[in-house]
């Protein structure tokens, strides 16, 4: 229990910006003390601009740092295993982008060590707590769709200008070292997150990956089929190479009394069709997407709440994203 949480970023890129950041010194009973980037400059701009008074190139010294008594993790899934281990033997917990890693034998080495340590390590599924997604849910629990009996996931997205580049310019979410795979790797976690957060553990799943567009050397088109434990089927398309007139980013719930459908990344208007007809149903965010589940992340650490959004309910996302990925 932590009177007040004292925050150490392993990492300072575009998601702790837009998405994270701010949150962290927002949130009653915390604050961030120290940043850590491998660019000097980046580390020491990074800490100047935003107020945190202490910056470090090197990640163990941040983690020793006895002002810190917290770790976020924003880096590159291939190196969160490691960040996240190192924190945990130094006795302090873990706040971690998702993916959890870069492989779901990576996910099971945090959880070891987590359960070794009595520290705990959460994951940045951060839609789970989004009133948007929390509307969806409330929706399918209400039974307004009736029995769930089908599940589909449907992506389509036309190549982004920086796909173009040279192989030795990709982005790191290209490079399946460092990110685990391609753009599936990538964005397909939140989707599985949600799913699984809604009706439990998917416990089949397998899939055909391709490269059909040629523009870079990992997959860029995922079709896969999975179950989930209480018996209902799903599939899933990813296209990242699509022409725009195909563009979707849409999961559809199917009843056996009506459906229900949304997007995950853009926040299109919930659709609820019924026998009574179709009602477009719009809810906000909050302007700091990642605001509320860091706000349950600090009130666990501090005792007054408890967040359940951790690596071990994070883990099997890693698991379909391997099998689908015909990792093993």
């Amino acid at each position: 229990m932590l009177e007040t949480v004292k925050w150490g970023f392993i990492g300072c890129g575009e998601v702790t910006e837009k998405k994270s950041g701010p949150a962290f010194s927002e949130v009653e009973g915390s604050t961030v003390v120290a940043v850590m980037s491998r660019t000097e400059k980046r580390a020491r701009s990074y800490a100047v601009c935003h107020g945190i008074p202490k910056w470090y190139t090197d990640a163990q010294e941040l983690i020793d740092d006895p002002d810190v008594n917290a770790v976020y993790v924003a880096t590159p899934p291939s190196s969160h295993a490691t960040y996240a281990i190192m924190a945990m033997r130094a006795g302090k917990p873990v706040y971690v982008e998702k993916p959890l890693a870069a492989s779901y034998d990576d996910c099971a080495r945090i959880n070891r060590v987590s359960e070794e340590t009595g520290v705990p390590c959460f994951v940045a599924y951060y839609r789970r707590y989004l009133p948007y997604f929390l509307k969806v849910k409330e929706i399918v629990d209400s039974g307004r769709i009736g029995r769930l009996v089908n599940v589909q996931v449907r992506f389509a997205v036309p190549p982004r200008a920086l796909d173009y580049d040279r192989p030795d310019k990709m982005p790191w979410r290209l490079q399946p070292d460092v990110a685990g795979g391609g753009y599936f790797y990538d964005l397909a976690p939140h989707q599985l997150d949600l799913l699984q957060y809604m009706f439990g553990t998917i416990i089949e799943a397998r899939g055909i990956k391709a490269n059909r567009g040629g523009l870079y050397e990992v997959e860029d088109s995922v079709s896969a089929c999975f179950e989930f434990e209480n018996g209902v089927p799903g599939s899933g398309s990813w296209c990242f190479v699509a022409h725009e007139s195909a563009q979707e980013d849409r999961i559809e719930l199917i009843g056996d009394q009506g459906s229900v459908s949304f997007s995950v990344f853009d926040y299109q208007p919930i659709r609820l069709h019924t026998s009574e007809g179709e009602e477009n149903i719009t809810v906000p965010n909050p302007p700091y997407v990642q605001y509320p589940i860091i706000k349950n992340v600090i009130e666990h650490l501090r005792g007054i709440g408890v967040c359940e959004c951790t690596s071990i309910s994070a883990t099997p996302v890693n698991w379909v994203l391997d099998r689908i990925l015909g990792k093993f």
